[in-house]
């Protein structure tokens, strides 16, 4: 089975996780499905769930990016969920020194 066949398979807040965790090598990724708070949306075409999440991720890869880059990096990193169905989503992103990690 090709790689996109294994993607059906998986949820989508797993994939999103494995996404980031490659791409950002994420010291935290909290992936949080809030789909259910959208229901109804008129954006939400025929009840279709895993639309909306909320992210927290936390990278050394963001040293030295502003706000807006670092969003741009999780946004790239999702490109594919953006185009099939992910709907919105809610980020957070932090340095390890930020989050107090460091």
């Amino acid at each position: 089975m090709g790689s996109r066949g294994a993607n059906v398979l998986l949820s989508r807040a797993s994939r999103i996780k494995t996404k980031l965790q490659s791409v950002l090598e994420a010291k935290l990724l909290e992936v949080e499905d809030v789909s259910y708070q959208h229901a109804g949306h008129a954006a939400v075409k025929d009840n279709a769930n895993e639309t909306h999440f909320n992210v927290k991720v936390v990278s050394g890869k963001f040293d030295g990016q502003n706000l807006v880059k670092r969003h741009r990096m999780v946004y790239d990193a999702l490109a594919d969920e953006l185009e099939s169905g992910l709907h919105a989503i809610s980020i957070v992103a932090k340095t390890p020194k930020e989050a107090g990690l460091d």
